[in-house]
Protein backbone atom coordinates (compact mmCIF):
# COMPACT_ATOMS: atom_id res chain seq x y z
CA UNK A 1 0.00 0.00 0.00
CA UNK A 2 1.24 3.47 -0.88
CA UNK A 3 1.89 5.81 2.09
CA UNK A 4 -0.87 8.35 2.38
CA UNK A 5 0.07 11.99 2.97
CA UNK A 6 -1.21 13.48 6.20
CA UNK A 7 -3.82 16.20 5.60
CA UNK A 8 -5.50 18.18 8.38
CA UNK A 9 -8.56 20.40 7.89
CA UNK A 10 -9.43 22.86 10.66
CA UNK A 11 -11.53 25.99 11.05
CA UNK A 12 -11.61 29.17 13.06
CA UNK A 13 -14.20 31.88 13.67
CA UNK A 14 -14.08 35.49 14.82
CA UNK A 15 -17.24 37.63 14.83
CA UNK A 16 -18.72 36.88 11.38
CA UNK A 17 -15.46 35.78 9.70
CA UNK A 18 -14.94 32.07 9.07
CA UNK A 19 -11.59 30.58 8.01
CA UNK A 20 -11.06 27.04 6.73
CA UNK A 21 -7.47 25.76 6.70
CA UNK A 22 -5.92 22.76 4.95
CA UNK A 23 -2.49 21.70 6.23
CA UNK A 24 -0.33 19.14 4.42
CA UNK A 25 3.32 18.26 3.99
CA UNK A 26 5.23 20.80 1.89
CA UNK A 27 7.86 23.53 1.71
CA UNK A 28 6.43 26.26 3.94
CA UNK A 29 4.00 27.97 1.56
CA UNK A 30 1.02 29.81 3.03
CA UNK A 31 -1.75 30.96 0.71
CA UNK A 32 -4.79 32.95 1.82
CA UNK A 33 -7.57 32.88 -0.78
CA UNK A 34 -4.88 32.11 -3.37
CA UNK A 35 -2.60 35.00 -2.29
CA UNK A 36 0.75 34.26 -0.58
CA UNK A 37 0.99 35.52 3.02
CA UNK A 38 4.05 37.66 2.17
CA UNK A 39 2.11 39.86 -0.28
CA UNK A 40 -1.11 40.18 1.71
CA UNK A 41 -2.21 43.83 1.33
CA UNK A 42 -2.79 44.66 5.00
CA UNK A 43 0.42 44.64 7.06
CA UNK A 44 -1.32 44.51 10.43
CA UNK A 45 -3.23 41.35 9.55
CA UNK A 46 -0.04 39.83 8.08
CA UNK A 47 1.73 40.38 11.43
CA UNK A 48 -1.26 38.99 13.35
CA UNK A 49 -1.22 35.78 11.29
CA UNK A 50 2.56 35.30 11.42
CA UNK A 51 2.54 35.53 15.26
CA UNK A 52 1.61 31.84 15.23
CA UNK A 53 4.82 30.86 13.44
CA UNK A 54 6.98 33.09 15.64
CA UNK A 55 5.56 31.28 18.70
CA UNK A 56 5.74 27.80 17.18
CA UNK A 57 9.13 28.17 15.49
CA UNK A 58 10.33 28.22 11.89
CA UNK A 59 10.94 24.45 11.78
CA UNK A 60 7.16 23.89 12.10
CA UNK A 61 6.45 26.29 9.24
CA UNK A 62 9.06 25.02 6.78
CA UNK A 63 7.78 21.43 6.74
CA UNK A 64 4.14 22.14 5.78
CA UNK A 65 1.99 23.92 3.21
CA UNK A 66 -1.09 25.82 4.39
CA UNK A 67 -4.07 26.72 2.21
CA UNK A 68 -6.65 29.09 3.71
CA UNK A 69 -10.15 29.98 2.54
CA UNK A 70 -11.65 32.88 4.47
CA UNK A 71 -14.82 34.92 4.10
CA UNK A 72 -17.11 37.25 6.00
CA UNK A 73 -16.29 40.02 8.43
CA UNK A 74 -13.60 42.67 8.09
CA UNK A 75 -9.88 42.25 7.48
CA UNK A 76 -9.00 42.07 11.20
CA UNK A 77 -11.75 39.57 12.02
CA UNK A 78 -10.55 37.46 9.10
CA UNK A 79 -6.94 37.66 10.32
CA UNK A 80 -7.93 36.44 13.79
CA UNK A 81 -10.09 33.66 12.31
CA UNK A 82 -7.13 32.54 10.17
CA UNK A 83 -4.85 32.68 13.20
CA UNK A 84 -7.21 30.47 15.23
CA UNK A 85 -7.66 27.97 12.40
CA UNK A 86 -3.91 27.66 11.76
CA UNK A 87 -3.13 27.26 15.47
CA UNK A 88 -5.71 24.48 15.86
CA UNK A 89 -4.45 22.80 12.69
CA UNK A 90 -0.80 22.91 13.81
CA UNK A 91 -1.67 21.37 17.18
CA UNK A 92 -3.58 18.57 15.45
CA UNK A 93 -0.97 18.04 12.69
CA UNK A 94 2.07 17.80 14.95
CA UNK A 95 0.14 16.25 17.89
CA UNK A 96 2.14 18.49 20.21
CA UNK A 97 0.50 19.63 23.46
CA UNK A 98 3.45 21.87 24.38
CA UNK A 99 2.56 23.89 21.27
CA UNK A 100 -0.96 24.40 22.64
CA UNK A 101 0.48 25.52 25.98
CA UNK A 102 2.68 28.10 24.20
CA UNK A 103 -0.31 29.51 22.32
CA UNK A 104 -2.55 29.68 25.41
CA UNK A 105 0.21 31.26 27.48
CA UNK A 106 0.66 33.99 24.84
CA UNK A 107 -3.03 34.62 24.08
CA UNK A 108 -5.96 32.52 25.31
CA UNK A 109 -8.16 33.37 22.31
CA UNK A 110 -5.74 31.86 19.76
CA UNK A 111 -6.92 28.31 20.42
CA UNK A 112 -10.29 28.73 22.14
CA UNK A 113 -11.76 31.60 20.12
CA UNK A 114 -13.58 34.71 21.27
CA UNK A 115 -17.34 34.36 21.94
CA UNK A 116 -18.13 38.09 21.69
CA UNK A 117 -20.58 39.06 18.96
CA UNK A 118 -22.25 42.34 18.02
CA UNK A 119 -25.46 43.14 19.86
CA UNK A 120 -28.53 43.35 17.61
CA UNK A 121 -30.26 46.70 17.03
CA UNK A 122 -33.33 47.35 19.17
CA UNK A 123 -36.32 49.64 18.65
CA UNK A 124 -36.25 53.30 19.71
CA UNK A 125 -32.82 54.15 18.33
CA UNK A 126 -30.42 53.80 15.42
CA UNK A 127 -28.18 51.16 17.03
CA UNK A 128 -28.09 48.60 19.86
CA UNK A 129 -27.62 51.02 22.77
CA UNK A 130 -28.37 54.54 21.49
CA UNK A 131 -31.84 56.01 21.71
CA UNK A 132 -33.53 58.85 19.85
CA UNK A 133 -33.59 62.02 21.93
CA UNK A 134 -36.84 63.42 23.24
CA UNK A 135 -37.76 66.96 24.14
CA UNK A 136 -40.79 68.12 26.15
CA UNK A 137 -40.33 71.88 25.99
Amino acid sequence: MIGLAKVIVSSGKRKTAIARVTIKEGKGRIRINGVPLEILPNELSRIKISEIFILAGEDFRNSIDIKVKVGGGGFMGQAEAIRTAIARGLIEYFEDLSLKEKFVLYDKTIVSGDPRRTEPKQFGGKSARSRFQKSYR
